[in-house]
């Protein structure tokens, strides 16, 4: 068996295993994750891809389409933010209906050295200037 063909065989037991992290591991070892492809590849319920520098949860199982990019679709994908489920503490970001921040997460508002917020809310979507009442400082 050639390198190439190894190389192959052992990115498949990658992706595999890669498949089991929690969101905060997986978040921290994006380059596991297969790139999104739009050439009609199944993608099933529950697995990540890596698409233009972002994680994202595929939310429902479908073929892909070149139109259905996870930025584009999403009623597919979800973005794994930072500060979601124990990954590291980024800059909010607004979530969609998809990926709202829940009770623990953390994020810094408004801007990178800003202070670090938790919301206290699950399927929280508002910033904390928006609804205070779902945040609290840390």
């Amino acid at each position: 068996m050639g390198v190439i063909e190894r190389a192959r065989e052992l990115r498949k037991v990658i992706e595999t295993n890669a498949a089991e992290m929690n969101d905060e591991s997986a978040y921290g070892a994006m380059e596991l994750f297969a790139l999104w492809d739009g050439r009609g590849i199944s993608y099933t319920a529950g697995i990540r891809l890596r698409h233009r520098g972002k994680l994202y949860k595929v939310l429902q199982t479908h073929v892909s389409q070149e139109d259905w990019a996870p930025d584009v679709a999403q009623s597919l994908f979800a973005e794994i933010l930072p500060g979601q489920e124990g990954t590291e503490t980024g800059v909010w970001k607004q979530p969609d209906s998809t990926n709202p921040y829940m009770a623990g997460d953390r994020v810094h508002y408004p801007k990178e050295d800003g202070p670090v917020y938790e919301s206290i809310i699950d399927n929280n979507v508002w910033s904390p200037t928006d609804y205070p009442e779902g945040w609290k400082v840390v």
